[in-house]
């Protein structure tokens, strides 16, 4: 993934400035409340949508099975339609093909569909590294641009900005980047939703370069699909003259059929809706209709590295609904910012640090990101359990261990700063290994529990400084059982 955040602060230290900030914390509480209340209804209507939600996951991972063979009927399919396909390993070779695809056209602007695969390769900063200056469409992304901010959030980019900070932001800063904001602009939901639609207006009749993503492609037909809810993509998509879209491979389902589900469960599970209000399919380029020209650019970027991890392979299945974010009680209270990614909340604890690799502080503190309460794996459309592979990854950032690294089997080296975790689980292995000194140890804590300290010593202190400690039982289990079963089925 791109440079982009790396740098940043482990996701503890983030995440303690970020619930410090109290209008953010409101800002984040009123807009997860609302969205999650708005699913769990429009969930509710459809009587068969577990079995949605099975078909889904069948459907993904049959797909990342047979992902070699579904990307070569892809590609045929979309150059047997008029387009071209390019394939790019990493951020940096996708955005040098994207910046030299669009100096081709002589052009210095382009105008951008909503994607969190350019958000992830860092292409608008590339592009600006060329001299080609993007303009993004969709309205919460113009209010991050325009704020020289970041994303916060997969779905409501600007979540964390309420209605008055964002008249603000138009005010001082459209005229810098087009049309500036009308005078005497103020917060109704209305005069900011037409302040954005004059100013990118101009932008739209202008571009002759469009820039998507695609939430599908269909590898049967080459057709690739973009759900949104403003219409600003379809601007996008259909005025310019060349339109070039950047596709993680893992986009890809096998045929029109298999998309019929997702176009259920995907609507349902963002934005809280039946269908998308637009739903924009594309294949190839058509004589008088749409762009000349059409250029699909195949993004590996960590995605065949972790299809190599048997348990967190299933993160690939992710459509992007961004369910997860709004039911997770630890992004609520700390934000997107925290970590570090344009992936936040569960999803990005677990796709992130495969992409990018344990490597860096904020990637290996991200699978620890979460109270593990499950709530995301509930809500998730494709049943992608998110506490598996967290605890999977936790494993990998303590022990160390192999893993999949640009195609080659490597072994990582176990984080720093965990010493006293491994230890502590050796010593938990061993004592569960041996029933007699695990009797005894729980026999002694129990006799002792009046002199045990209300927080952990040493390392432990991270852990106990922002939860109690359990208290321990005036006799263990097994006494217990001894004494009011008398060692009757088969009590040890």
């Amino acid at each position: 993934m791109s440079g982009t955040y790396l740098g940043m602060p482990a996701f503890p230290e983030a995440a303690r400035e970020a619930v410090g900030n109290g209008t953010l914390r409101g800002n984040l509480r009123h807009a997860t409340h609302t969205i999650r209340a708005k699913r769990a209804k429009a969930v509710a209507e459809v009587s068969d949508w577990a079995a949605l939600r099975e078909a889904g996951k069948r459907i993904k991972d049959h797909t990342l099975r047979h992902l070699d063979r579904y990307l070569v009927q892809l590609e045929e399919s979309v150059t047997a339609a008029g387009g071209i396909v390019h394939w790019a390993a990493d951020a940096d070779e996708a955005n040098r093909i994207v910046a030299e695809l669009v100096k081709a056209t002589g052009e210095s602007e382009v105008v951008k569909v909503k994607s969190m695969a350019t958000q992830e390769i860092g292409l608008n900063e590339a592009l600006e590294a060329e001299g080609i200056r993007a303009y993004e469409t969709d309205l919460a992304e113009l209010i991050v641009q325009l704020g020289k901010d970041r994303p916060s959030h997969i779905l409501v980019p600007a979540i964390h900005r309420n209605r008055g900070e964002i008249r603000d932001i138009f005010r001082s800063e459209m005229s810098e980047w087009g049309r500036p904001a009308p005078e005497g602009l103020t917060d109704t939901p209305a005069e900011l939703a037409e302040a954005a639609r004059l100013h990118l207006r101009e932008k739209f009749l202008r571009a002759k370069v469009g820039i998507s993503g695609a939430n599908f492609m269909v590898a049967e037909t080459g057709t690739l699909v973009v759900v949104e809810s403003e219409g600003n993509g379809r601007m996008c998509l259909t005025l310019p003259e060349t339109l070039i879209s950047v596709a993680g491979i893992e986009k890809i389902v096998p045929t029109w059929r298999d998309l019929e589900v997702f176009l259920q469960t995907l609507p349902r599970s963002s934005t809280a809706e039946r269908m998308n209000p637009y739903t924009s399919t594309w294949t190839g380029t058509t004589d008088g209709d749409g762009p000349r020209a059409f250029h699909l650019v195949l993004l590996d970027n960590g995605r065949t590295d972790t299809l190599a991890d048997e348990v967190g392979r299933q993160a690939l299945r992710c459509i992007r609904c961004s369910a997860c974010l709004n039911v997770c009680p630890v992004y609520e209270r700390a934000g997107g910012h925290a970590y570090g990614s344009v992936y936040p909340g569960p999803i990005g604890a677990i796709l992130s640090p495969q992409l990018r690799g344990t490597a860096s502080e904020i990637d290996a503190s991200l699978p620890y990101a979460s109270s593990l309460c499950g709530a995301c794996y509930e809500v998730c459309p494709v049943a992608i359990d998110i506490p598996e592979v967290l605890v999977h990854l936790r494993e990998r950032v303590v022990q160390g261990g192999t893993a999949t690294r640009a195609g080659n089997k490597v072994v990582l080296k176990p984080a720093k700063g965990h010493a006293a975790e491994r230890a502590a689980m050796r010593a938990a292995r061993w004592a569960f290994a041996h029933p007699a000194a695990l009797r005894a140890g729980q026999r002694l804590a129990s006799r002792t529990r009046r002199l045990q300290p209300r927080t952990l010593p040493g390392p432990g202190r991270a852990w106990s400084g922002t939860r109690d400690l359990p208290a321990v039982p005036a006799e263990p289990f097994r006494d217990w059982w001894q004494r009011t079963h008398g060692g009757k089925d088969g009590a040890k």
